[in-house]
């Protein structure tokens, strides 16, 4: 095989994704980034006034989306998710498992039913989905792209609470890793982007608690999502053909490593 020099290109004309969380934050970004490109695209979370008014933005702008309103907590809505999408798409070749939730708790302060929201929206959730748009690609003989959005905090934990949260981004790594392996022979690559702190509703949340974080960090501000774009572009490209089963981190020195 022949290929261009350079071997990049962000054309995903052709390709249906799937976005979790896609109402607020770093999802409404990967969203509209993954249309813009040429993807038809699946926006899913729970508010689903929010994914209609972004689905309207899409279109307006020439794209294609639908909205699907989702609890990813619900696993019976999360296989009826994708099946909807596909009626309404096409197979889902991309998919961005980006909802999420902190438990901003320390951990002996946690109520069990907390303890089951947090596993099952950040671990539970991207697995059953995973596997579902997996069996569907297989049987279909597709390949497919799939990118866990995890966090800085899945290697590093401060001890001033969200511990479980730390753990559930440590576990979406390593299942990030673990299914790359199982699914590389199919041609389905699983990635995963672990930013660091960057604007969205959930670190807003955050920063109300704490107060302005970005004077501790070396360039003393707040990521943009923004300055996500070419790293999720990255992995669902042509370009990342052979790349699977990686983390890359996207923190701007903030981790101080």
């Amino acid at each position: 095989m022949t290929y261009p020099i350079p071997n990049v290109s962000t054309d995903l004309t052709g390709q249906v994704a799937l976005v979790t969380g896609a109402s607020s934050g770093l999802g409404v970004r990967f969203a509209r980034t993954l249309a813009r490109c040429g993807a038809r695209v699946a926006l899913t979370a729970r508010r689903l006034d929010r994914l209609e008014a972004l689905a309207a933005e899409i279109r307006a702008e020439g794209g294609e989306a639908v909205a699907l309103e989702l609890d990813v907590a619900d696993a019976d809505q999360l296989l009826a998710v994708v099946g909807q999408a596909e009626a309404a798409l096409g197979t889902v070749n991309i998919l961005v498992n980006n909802a999420g939730i902190p438990d901003a708790q320390r951990a002996v302060k946690m109520s069990v039913d907390l303890i089951d929201r947090v596993i099952g929206v950040n671990l539970r959730a991207p697995y059953i989905l995973s596997c579902e748009v997996a069996r569907r690609l297989m049987a279909a003989k597709q390949p497919g792209r799939i990118v866990n959005i995890a966090s800085v905090a899945a290697f590093e934990y401060s001890g001033n609470g969200a511990a479980l949260y730390s753990i559930t981004k440590s576990a979406v790594v390593r299942m990030t890793e673990a299914l790359a392996v199982e699914w590389a022979s199919a041609n389905i690559n699983v990635n995963a982007i672990a930013p660091g702190a960057f604007s969205s509703e959930m670190m807003d949340g955050m920063l109300s608690r704490v107060g302005d974080i970005s004077q501790r960090f070396p360039r003393k501000r707040i990521g943009d999502p923004a300055q996500l774009d070419s790293t999720l572009l990255f992995l669902v490209s042509p370009a990342s053909e052979v790349v699977t089963g990686a983390c890359i981190r996207v923190d701007d020195g903030q981790s101080g490593r």
